[in-house]
């Protein structure tokens, strides 16, 4: 018997990071992953709790000017200030306060010898998904509805895409995700390139919306 990830021995002939059993199984899981998740989370909470203390001091002054507020595109208060950053009829950012705090515990626990079944590995990959999805929504909706951009929600938007990409890369390395074997294969070999390409796309999308601001 050999360990190497956390928390499951491998038997030997196991293929590596293969995860054969059913859902109810635990999982093996790099320390790397771990660690990006508690990395992430962290950078997700920040944000969020620097946004949160933000939108309360524009409650009790409307004329406070967050200190990210640089110039008429990189503008945290007017989106703080619009609609779309209370969409569930609460400031987006405390959710953030406990969603990014789940990710950070459940990245913790995994050295600290948690073994994460496989349908936990499925919930957080929904999570996560969902995150992306209204990430991607308030992203839309900042630069071509309120035409501004808040820095400490592109470290929300980056966080959240990356811990989405590091678990699907997980789940379908390890089958919990079932998918066919080149994609297993190019997640094992390549699963930096979907993050980094949808990065690059969020990048250029912020490029070419205000271009002549930037070259001006």
């Amino acid at each position: 018997m050999a360990t190497n990830t956390v928390g499951v021995p491998r038997r030997q002939g196991q293929t590596r990071g293969r995860h054969d059993g059913g859902p109810d199984e635990p999982v093996a899981t790099p320390r790397a992953l771990a660690w990006l998740l508690v990395l992430t989370g962290a950078a997700g909470l920040l944000a969020s709790w620097v946004i949160t203390l933000d939108k309360f001091l524009l409650l009790e002054d409307p004329d406070f000017k967050p200190a990210c507020s640089l110039n008429p595109v990189v503008s945290c208060g007017s989106v703080m200030q619009s609609d779309q950053a209370a969409a569930f009829g609460f400031p987006n950012p405390m959710l953030g306060l406990v969603c990014y705090a789940v990710v950070v515990c459940v990245g913790a626990a995994v050295p600290a010898g948690a073994r994460h079944r496989g349908w936990f590995w499925l919930g957080l990959n929904a999570g996560t998904l969902f995150g992306v999805g209204f990430c991607t929504w308030l992203m839309v909706q900042s630069l071509y509805e309120i035409n501004a951009l808040c820095l400490w929600c592109c470290l929300a938007w980056v966080a959240t895409l990356l811990m989405f990409w590091a678990v699907t890369a997980h789940n379908v390395r390890t089958g919990v995700l079932p998918a066919p074997g080149p994609v297993r294969t190019f997640f094992a070999e390549f699963g930096w390139a979907p993050p980094a390409l949808h990065i690059g796309v969020i990048g250029m999308l912020i490029l070419t919306r205000w271009w002549d601001f930037w070259t001006g």
